[in-house]
């Protein structure tokens, strides 16, 4: 569910698109005479509040669903799949997500981080 009204940019580290050795994460710029501090026209906006989302998509995934974050399969019953996602947990072994993936496709649940390479049984 995207915020239709909003077109949010992306925000990118000053000077990030200069130099290698700046990664593109997002710092907020503080030097005396920074541009992008400054808003000067033609330099990059910087994250400010009026680019927040509204409350009704605010935290969802992409998707629109709501993430889930599921560490065993006993916590899959309680999941709905027009509301939620599952996100498996990093803590768990192959074995396990395994189990979990199967268990949550035949409850009809998204599984957003299912291991790559690996087909669950039907």
């Amino acid at each position: 569910m995207k915020d239709p009204e909003k077109k949010i940019p992306e925000f990118r580290r000053g000077e990030s698109w200069r130099y290698k050795r700046i990664k593109e994460n997002w710092r907020k710029p503080k030097g005396i005479d920074n541009k992008m501090r400054l808003q000067l026209r033609g330099w990059p906006p910087i994250v400010k509040i009026g680019y927040r989302k509204s409350k009704k998509v605010r935290g969802l995934h992409p998707s629109g669903l709501q993430e889930v974050l599921v560490t065993n399969v006993k916590e899959l019953e309680s999941l709905d799949p027009a509301k939620h996602a599952v996100r498996l947990s990093g803590r768990l072994g192959l074995r396990k997500k395994l189990e979990i993936l199967n268990e949550a496709r035949k409850r009809g649940l998204r599984v957003l981080n299912a291991p790559s390479g690996v087909v669950a049984e039907k």
